[in-house]
């Protein structure tokens, strides 16, 4: 068993971590939250990113899961797993990782390569409770993972400016557009992450540290991995993955049925 194989299954095997009521989940998250810490990442010395995502069928209650490593210098994919699951938990804004960790833990369990980073199609830091699933995850595991997210739930942010590599910070506060956030981080708000434009003129991405990375070398790392799309390469893998197996599960199911 891989070292990496161990870990989640450690994880998995302990019933505390993993309350089925939202209130208990809650209070986890803020106690957890303590554990998140933020050490420097060169993005240019990265050489292995596992991009993880969660699809959902729309006729269906279960879940696809997938990892999808990516050598970071060519773009080639190294290693894969996916695999469909019946989620635990309820669907709760702000308590997606008691839902989709999970199955994700089942999926970096299979792989054989170990990843230098890990890329979540989710929120790190910017959660309400400093404890979105990139840091569910790095806690969980001690490892090095970014928080890379399509959509904003929490922190008030500016539209950056129009070129590729342009950015504003995302300050603590409900979900808002305001003019200048960089003013707002001047006079002390606190930094929770960056919105961040990987492709020019397209919508921006938002980046939040996970664990054992900070928020500069988190930005660096995404704006590597998007050469060409506005998702990072590991993360749209991992969702055209995701997609394509819940289609063939669904699809399974219906002709046995």
């Amino acid at each position: 068993m891989s070292e990496i194989a161990e870990r989640v299954r450690r994880v998995l095997d302990d019933p505390e971590l993993w309350p089925s009521v939202p209130s208990e989940a809650t209070a986890l998250q803020r106690r957890m939250a303590d554990r998140v810490r933020e050490e420097p990442l060169d993005a240019e010395a990265v050489e292995l990113v596992a991009g993880l995502d969660v699809s959902y069928a729309k006729d269906d209650s279960a879940l696809s899961a997938a990892a999808v490593v990516l050598d970071a210098r060519t773009l080639e994919v190294v290693d894969s797993a996916v695999i469909s699951a019946e989620p635990a938990f309820p669907y709760v804004s702000g308590l997606f990782a008691f839902r989709e960790l999970p199955p994700v833990l089942e999926a970096l369990g299979a792989l054989t390569v170990t990843p230098d980073v890990y890329l979540c199609d989710g929120f790190g830091l910017a959660h309400p409770r400093r404890f979105g699933v990139a840091c569910h995850l790095g806690v969980l595991l001690d490892l090095p993972v970014v928080g890379s997210a399509k959509s904003v739930l929490y922190g008030k942010h500016s539209e950056p400016g129009a070129e590729r590599g342009a950015w504003t910070p995302m300050v603590a506060g409900r979900s808002e557009t305001v003019e200048d956030s960089a003013a707002l981080a001047a006079e002390g708000g606190e930094v929770i992450g960056r919105v961040l434009r990987t492709r020019e003129r397209v919508k921006p991405v938002y980046v939040s540290v996970g664990h054992r990375v900070d928020l500069d070398g988190a930005a660096d790392l995404v704006l590597r991995l998007s050469p060409r799309y506005r998702v990072p390469e590991p993360v749209r893998h991992a969702d055209r993955l995701c997609g394509e197996h819940r289609k063939a599960t669904l699809a399974a199911r219906q002709v046995s049925g």
